[in-house]
């Protein structure tokens, strides 16, 4: 067995005006995200590295903060360079948030985090409790329906009686 390549090259700062963005990235950031990082970046500011593919100048990740940054006039941003070739880099671009997405949550420990967390920016108590609600709602479908032939759990609405398939192994969206 080989050992894994660290493609990490260095790191550093940029202005955000000399990031150039991936014509490849997929990733549409909606207004209420935007507002969640932006209101963590002025409450606690950077602690990630937007990653740049120092062969082809693209950023991998960091789209979002980049342009809040140019939106905010930041002078410079932190960038982790990586050496890729185009074809790793679109490889890494499909998969980094995806892989990241596929953690499941240990509600518990959710739940206690959540009800720790203190914030003074509105976006970012929006976000923290459409979360927490989301976890108790997860949480009343996991005692709910009936269970169908693949081992998950048919749900039916108590308003309006819709039933769907709920499978509490794959966790609450």
């Amino acid at each position: 067995m080989t050992t894994w390549k660290n493609r990490i090259i260095g790191s550093g700062e940029e202005d955000p005006k000399q990031l150039l963005a991936n014509p490849s990235n997929w990733r549409i950031h909606p207004k209420a995200q935007q507002d969640a990082l932006s209101g963590v970046l002025d409450e606690v500011g950077w602690v990630d590295q937007i990653i740049v593919n120092q062969r082809t100048g693209h950023v991998v990740d960091g789209h979002l903060r980049v342009s809040l940054a140019l939106r905010r006039n930041e002078p410079t941003v932190p960038v982790l360079y990586v050496e890729l070739s185009e074809e790793e880099e679109k490889l890494i671009l499909a998969t980094f948030d995806p892989i990241a997405a596929m953690a499941t949550a240990d509600k518990e420990q959710l739940d206690a985090l959540l009800r720790d967390v203190q914030t003074g920016n509105a976006a970012v108590q929006e976000m923290l409790n459409e979360r927490m609600s989301r976890l108790q709602v997860s949480d009343k479908l996991d005692g709910l329906g009936e269970p169908n032939a693949d081992g998950g759990k048919y749900v039916e609405c108590p308003m309006c009686g819709y039933r769907w398939q709920y499978d509490s192994s794959a966790g609450f969206p």
